[in-house]
């Protein structure tokens, strides 16, 4: 707002603000927390990041005594900017929540994508985002792809305009992804994790100068939003080297050693700068230290996601001892309390991987019902679905004939991308989900865990099969559609990338003999520059059918050694 140097962040308690908080400070404006319902009567102007679920949001609204005022404050017209729920609880209710009253400063119904669509959901993507005003601040009039993460949407105006409309996307279908009336703006997006283009429409926001009386509600011609993009993503695999230093590092089959040291890639916070400079979609972090089991007391590596928070502004997620456990002097945390420290720290989204393949397995043993107790569905109660990835760590297991064995079974090389054959002329395999870095095998498989962790309320799946790890031979395409197949969760297809043709296979259409991917992640390739990010979205760009967000070209830093 012009002249207003102060924001005033909502957070009433069931969010990770540190992304929103730091997107606000590096634009050059102090920040004040929302502490008393009498902060929102004398802010001048707020910013609401919401996250989770549309009833918990209100529920904790109204517990803290913050409803009624923040009604009263946008009813007087005063700057709001709503970011996620922080746009979708302006309306009157949500189909997530039947029965919960939204603000109803905008008429309607926010409900979930349909399933007649055959969508992964949550819809995660960097998506095309189209005005609906002819003057659209704080947006531009050719506003760049921004990052979508949400599983409920508000469904387009059945004449296709409303003066409150701001701007449209499409997942399937055209809806709406952003809103103004007045003084009241809010997104469906998260600028804050859109880079330079988000913090461009929040700073916009922020200098104040939208249009006011009818020229605020003139129609623009005809939007037409770009279609989402598939993510790239850079993982940073974090340890600590014989030196008790954090480096990155990465395997070759899981053994990160070579010639008896930790391979060294250089330091977390730099390596994440530069993926982000480089265009990368997202950065995972995973935590394989050694002292990742005293994750509370863990201040390397929240130091680690604190310091990357500051500087990259796209999603961040980190992975490594989200479980519960007890210290050394026996108290005893929650796998959500570890996952708090790290969403405070600034992940976006947390990355559950042993865990999750016992937590599947009470899942069935219990027959197949849902206690509210397990790491997944209390972090998803709390943070959303879409904040919880499961990372799967599975290997082949060969048979000669699948009618043999209880498991889902895959067809091997039936095409020259196909996984080969067994060592013995096996021509099927099914994958076993492994625990503890691929030490140990389970009794479930990947179809199994999918469909047990969908269930429970996971967001994401990550693939990483342990035969591919290292390789550069290409993605596990058998596993990839497998898995698609059996659960609508987004996938993320890892292990295996070593040209950029191999991202081609694992993003592209099943039709296409592709393996479907949402979204290709990398390590090595990228870490030793084999394959540069940059190279890799060029190529899909130039090549490919595929749509990728292209990032505005920068001339990177050189990272620290």
């Amino acid at each position: 707002m012009a002249g207003a140097q102060e924001v005033t962040l909502l957070d009433y308690g069931a969010g990770n603000v540190a992304s929103v908080f730091n997107a606000i400070q590096t634009l050059g404006y102090k920040i004040k927390y929302v502490k008393s319902p009498s902060d929102i009567a004398n802010a001048r102007c707020i910013v609401f990041p919401g996250v989770g679920a549309f009833g918990s949001c209100v529920e904790a609204l109204q517990r803290h005594g913050y409803l009624e005022p923040l009604k009263q404050y946008l009813k007087e017209d005063r700057p709001y900017f709503g970011i996620c729920l922080g746009m979708q609880t302006l309306f009157e209710a949500s189909e997530e929540s039947p029965g919960v009253p939204g603000l109803g400063i905008l008429p309607g119904t926010v409900s979930r994508f349909p399933q007649s669509l055959g969508l992964a959901v949550p819809h995660i993507a960097w998506s095309g985002v189209a005005p609906m005003l002819s003057d659209p601040w704080p947006l531009s009039s050719s506003q760049p792809r921004c990052y979508f993460v949400h599983s409920f949407r508000v469904p387009m105006p059945k004449s296709g305009f409303a003066p409150w409309a701001l701007a449209c996307s499409e997942y399937g279908e055209r809806f709406v992804c952003a809103v103004r009336k007045g003084n009241c703006v809010a997104t469906q997006f998260h600028p804050e994790k859109s880079g330079t283009v988000g913090l461009d429409v929040l700073r916009r926001w922020l200098e104040g100068g939208g249009p006011s009386g009818a020229a605020a509600e003139a129609p623009a011609p005809s939007p037409c939003p770009e279609p989402p993009a598939r993510r790239i993503i850079a993982c940073l695999d974090v340890r600590s080297n014989d030196a008790g230093d954090l480096v990155v590092t990465k395997g070759d089959c899981y053994d990160v050693r070579e010639g008896g040291q930790v391979r060294n890639h250089g330091k977390p916070v730099a390596l994440a700068e530069r993926y982000y400079q480089d265009g990368a979609d997202e950065v995972s972090f995973l935590n394989i230290t050694a002292f990742r089991d005293l994750v509370l007391a863990d201040q390397p590596m929240l130091k680690v996601l604190r310091e990357a928070a500051k500087r990259v502004f796209v999603p961040l997620t980190v992975g490594g001892g989200i479980r519960s456990y007890a210290d050394s002097s026996g108290k005893k945390y929650s796998a959500l309390q570890v996952a708090d420290e790290y969403f405070r720290a600034g992940a976006d989204k947390v990355s559950i991987g042993s865990d999750a393949v016992e937590v599947a397995r009470a899942y069935y043993a219990s027959g197949k019902k849902l206690t509210g107790e397990t790491s997944i569905e209390l972090i998803s109660t709390k943070y959303g679905r879409q904040a919880v990835v499961v990372s799967v760590d599975p290997r082949r297991v060969y048979v000669t004939d699948p009618a043999s064995s209880s498991h889902s079974c895959v067809k091997l090389g039936a095409s020259p991308k196909s996984t080969p054959l067994g060592p013995n002329g096996e021509g099927y395999c099914w994958y076993c989900c492994t625990v503890k870095g691929g030490r140990e095998d389970s009794e479930l498989d990947v179809v199994q865990l999918a469909e047990a962790v969908e269930a429970l309320g996971a967001g994401e799946l990550l693939l990483n099969c342990i035969d591919r790890d290292g390789q550069g031979n290409g993605y596990e395409l058998e596993l990839i559609r497998q898995v698609k197949s059996a659960c609508s969760l987004p996938v993320i297809a890892s292990s295996g990338a070593g040209r950029p043709e191999h991202f081609e296979d694992a993003l592209a259409a099943r039709e296409k003999e592709g393996g479907g991917a949402d979204a290709a992640l990398a390590a090595g390739i990228f870490h030793r520059e084999e394959v540069p990010l940059q190279a890799v979205k060029a190529f899909l760009d130039a090549k490919t059918e595929i749509p990728v967000r292209l990032a505005a070209s920068k001339k990177r830093k050189t990272p620290e050694a």
